[in-house]
């Protein structure tokens, strides 16, 4: 008798461990697939491509290269560099919310709807929205790398690396911040001009292009609730590490830093999708 039992509950737990095994197989498979239509539609607009290749030289070259020109004397860092590594982040996140632009898209022509009804997680849809966006993102850093290198701006190659290494982690931040602010956006021209709008002022809150060490006040509140600001401190701190400039440009221990990329990330993910999430029934 105890032996019967002891193998009906043995069979039991090969049975739950193979639903587990399947439910996670699922959801993989959602992300990548969600993950491949992304790219896919990238690909298929080769203006979209084109733009995120200049944008670059408007934000970098034009922008940056008259504050390095005409304000960056006496910082007592390498200006070019703290600017370069600002727009390789900024430009992570600037696209990768650009790219979530099209979630307002698909709501209008009800894809959202035909996605959220499948059995999968609605975060395994955001997360594979996200990371679709995020070959965009990416294809705009090879433009802001060859803008640096035309300014005369370099990295080394283990700097790039480890700047290639975070951009994962960056683009789901700047995801989740783009979900946080589509969530409860219904009109696309409206959702347009929030992904241009709320990553711009990060840009200059954030200190992608200008220090912000001596911020105070309402300026000092705000940088601190901007992600970007931990993601930027996080890739210059590994990108400065054992140079002497490290505690000029490098605001927070890189462990705090850390924590607060995955805290808010994960708070902006949550609200936002369960925002998204709302609206779409509720339409």
């Amino acid at each position: 008798m105890d032996m019967t039992v002891t193998a009906r509950g043995g069979a039991t737990a090969v049975s739950a461990e193979k639903k587990r095994m399947s439910r996670a197989a699922r959801e993989l498979n959602a992300t990548v697939t969600i993950v491949a239509r992304g790219v896919l539609l990238t690909l298929k607009s080769p203006a979209t491509l084109i733009m995120s290749l200049i944008m670059p030289i408007v934000m970098m070259y034009m922008i940056g290269g008259n504050l390095s020109q005409n304000m960056a004397g006496g910082l007592g860092f390498d200006y070019g560099r703290f600017m370069l590594i600002g727009m390789l982040v900024n430009m992570l996140f600037m696209m990768t919310c650009q790219g979530l632009s099209g979630l307002v898209e698909d709501r209008e022509t009800d894809f959202t709807q035909e996605m959220f009804v499948a059995p999968v997680s609605r975060y395994s849809i955001v997360v594979g929205t996200i990371l679709g966006s995020a070959f965009l993102a990416i294809v705009s850093c090879f433009g802001t790398l060859a803008v640096g290198l035309f300014m005369g701006i370099r990295l080394g190659a283990g700097q790039l690396l480890a700047v290639l290494a975070l951009s994962p982690l960056m683009c789901l931040a700047a995801g989740a911040f783009g979900m946080l602010l589509l969530g409860s956006i219904r009109n696309r021209r409206a959702a347009n001009i929030a992904i241009m709008l709320v990553p711009m002022a990060q840009m200059f809150l954030s200190g992608a292009i200008i220090p912000i060490a001596d911020s105070s006040g309402l300026l000092l509140v705000l940088s601190r609730l901007m992600p970007m600001t931990y993601c930027l401190d996080l890739v210059r701190a590994v990108v400065c590490a054992g140079t002497p400039e490290y505690d000029a440009v490098v605001l927070f221990n890189p462990a705090v830093t850390s924590a607060a990329i995955l805290g808010l990330t994960a708070l902006f993910l949550a609200v936002g999708t369960w925002l998204f999430a709302r609206s779409e029934t509720h339409k």
